[in-house]
């Protein structure tokens, strides 16, 4: 039997794939141990080097909630400056966004949920609530010519609820897209996709929201994200969040892997031919860097079987 080659497996994906690498926020936010502000900007500076254009750098929330977020401001005073590389920070309200503003942040990022329980228990408003509090943070930043990127959790399964039904998320990403977000990354929050759901749920959010404008964002406690990530590429996505190292769990699922590692992603896209920009043996030496200040291994297959192969 001949098996397609890689460039017919990609001939209705996209060429190219942006990489929303958020391993020093979203990766590093539920660590326990802590991680100074020099090891965070040597992460950043990595990444960077790596090739990666788009780097979650902090968030400007309580430290009384967040402690690993302290210091967002600083950190950003220390990131290299070049043309084309961005380093979103999230907000969650305006008081996070005067913060972020004032610290020279150029794109932020809001969080919302497409379940009522989960937005509840992790921002302690409904839906409605949030996506009120966020309108005046999104017209704050466009009115300052900072770019807004939306985040929707919980897109194919609730810790709380279950099943979130396809409608729901595909009116709350409307929601998002009409404050003014130039992009929506969809959740899978606790990692219960599969290729068939992630479609369909896609397809769904793709009725109110043009699917350029999409991204995708999975965790990895099932071992699907990579599929579900290859499904959405073959539906025309070509934008997809993922963390050095797998950094990152989910605290409302026992055993949560966390985010899909960008080395993985990084090894698939190659073998479809589809460009990042990255240099993959550069992007394996920054999630070492920060496994070993952390005291484990990385939890990026690809970057395992690398440093096997150097041994």
């Amino acid at each position: 039997m001949t098996l397609p080659n890689a460039a017919a497996l990609a001939a209705d994906m996209p060429t190219a794939v942006k990489i929303v690498e958020v391993g020093p926020r979203d990766g590093l936010q539920n660590e326990p141990q802590p991680v100074s502000l020099e090891d965070k900007a040597e992460l950043i500076r990595l990444l960077a080097v790596s090739g990666l254009r788009v780097i979650e750098a902090g968030a400007f929330v309580s430290p009384k909630w967040v402690p690993q977020m302290a210091g967002s401001a600083d950190l950003l005073a220390l990131l290299p400056k070049r043309p084309g590389l961005r380093y979103p920070v999230l907000v969650p309200n305006m008081k996070g966004f005067e913060a972020a503003k004032a610290a020279g942040a150029e794109e932020i990022a809001i969080f919302g949920a497409a379940s009522e329980s989960f937005s509840q228990r992790n921002i302690n408003c409904s839906i409605a609530e949030s996506l009120e509090r966020f309108a005046p943070v999104a017209e704050a930043a466009r009115a300052e010519g900072i770019a807004v990127r939306g985040y929707l959790s919980c897109v194919l399964g609730c810790p709380y609820e279950g099943e979130v039904a396809l409608a729901k998320v595909a009116e709350v990403a409307e929601h998002l897209w009409s404050l003014g977000c130039y992009e929506i990354s969809l959740g899978d929050t606790i990692g219960v996709g599969t290729p068939a759901r992630a479609r369909a749920m896609l397809a769904a959010v793709s009725e109110r929201v043009p699917p350029e404008r999409l991204g995708v964002h999975f965790h990895d406690t099932y071992g699907q994200a990579l599929a579900n990530v290859l499904a959405c590429l073959e539906a025309g996505v070509a934008t997809v969040d993922s963390s050095v190292a797998g950094l990152g769990g989910c605290p409302y699922a026992k055993g949560a892997s966390g985010n899909l590692a960008t080395e993985d992603l990084v090894y698939m896209l190659q073998g479809l031919g589809i460009e990042t920009g990255v240099d993959l043996e550069k992007l394996a030496a920054a999630g070492r860097f920060i496994s070993d200040r952390l005291g484990r291994q990385p939890q990026s297959k690809v970057s395992l079987a690398l440093a096997g192969r150097a041994a």
